[in-house]
């Protein structure tokens, strides 16, 4: 999806004003001129910047065309179904993620995770299984044991090693 730099531009310099005023209730050290609150302050400041020039140069652009350049173009991908099921499964997958691992437990979203994404790549889904289980199994041991990152077990706690 291609959106004109003047969406892109506006949609900067409204963060970077919600990040400057966000920012602003840092509590200051005493004694200390710079506080929490600064370098937070100067990336909003830098945004902002970047949002304007952006802002500017895709109001220019879509003069320069008459008007006649879309706000937002659909990519070429977008009329093939293939293309849009593999995006929608990744949208999907994401939030399944996001929305059942805490309950469901990394092992069993992980495994669901990349055997899906791997099923809408044409992976055989009997290879696309043992792959997802594997690899998160692997992932799993690298975070919970080498790196000690707390990951949630779900309905896998009764049997937690």
């Amino acid at each position: 999806m291609k959106f004109n730099d003047a969406v892109w531009g506006a949609a900067l310099l409204a963060f970077a004003a919600a990040l400057l005023w966000h920012v602003q209730g840092f509590p200051s050290i005493p004694g200390q001129k710079v506080g929490p609150s600064a370098m937070p302050s100067a990336l909003a400041v830098g945004l902002g910047l970047c949002g304007a020039i952006l802002l500017v140069r895709g109001l220019r652009e879509r003069a320069a065309a008459r008007g006649n350049e879309p706000w937002v173009a659909l990519p070429a991908w977008f009329a093939s179904r293939p293309q849009v099921i593999a995006f929608a499964v990744l949208v999907a997958v994401n939030l399944l993620y996001l929305l059942a691992v805490q309950r469901v437990g990394f092992v069993i979203v992980g495994t669901v995770y990349l055997t899906a994404l791997m099923a809408v790549l044409r992976v055989r889904l009997g290879r696309a299984l043992f792959v997802g289980v594997v690899m998160t199994l692997l992932i799993h041991y690298a975070f919970y044991k080498l790196l000690k990152v707390p990951l949630p077990w779900g309905w896998l706690q009764p049997v937690a090693w």
